[in-house]
């Protein structure tokens, strides 16, 4: 069970939305997004309806503006509520449909570049577990968001190009 509020202005003030699962579309709810409060699971959120644009991963805290959560506006108008699983494994790929080299993961990567030697990873196999992959190293740049299933190629999880920096594990730390 997962618990977030959608503030319309900085510092939770404004209008206010509470959400507890999965939701296509908040645009009915509120026009902008300033800041957010999670108080209890991990959610992705996304700028546009249906689970679109830009994603932005969130744990258990407050976010008093949107540039906490890395966020490039106040646009925020989907989300999701991220199932908690206490095993993690996955499998990267430097060529598409599974070819070429195969590394395995089941722990954070700060790094992929250092750990095994690849700035992009063609295509993943989730096997248990959901996951956050970065765009740049130490958790930065574009996230998005991996679930148990086969990414043939980058644009099947949403990313322009290949270039992947770093991977973090979808955990809840309370």
């Amino acid at each position: 069970m997962g618990k977030i509020t959608f503030y319309e202005d900085r510092g939770f003030q404004g209008r206010c939305y509470e959400c507890s699962s999965d939701c296509s579309n908040l645009q009915p709810y509120f026009s902008r997004c300033n800041s957010i409060r999670v108080d209890s699971g991990c959610w992705m959120l996304y700028e546009r309806p249906s689970y679109q644009g830009h994603q932005y991963f969130l744990r258990r805290g407050d976010y008093p503006d949107y540039q906490q959560w890395m966020g490039l506006s106040d646009t925020i108008r989907s989300c999701r509520l991220i199932p908690q699983t206490s095993s993690h494994r996955l499998r990267l790929y430097e060529r598409e449909d599974h070819k070429g080299l195969m590394m395995e993961l089941s722990e954070d990567c700060a790094c992929i570049q250092d750990r095994f030697h690849l700035s992009e990873v063609r295509s993943l196999h989730v096997l248990e577990g959901c996951w956050v992959l970065y765009e740049m190293p130490n958790y930065c740049g574009r996230q998005y968001l991996l679930r148990p299933q086969e990414y043939r190629r980058h644009q099947d999880w949403g990313a322009v190009d290949a270039k992947a920096g770093s991977l973090r594990r979808v955990v809840d730390l309370y």
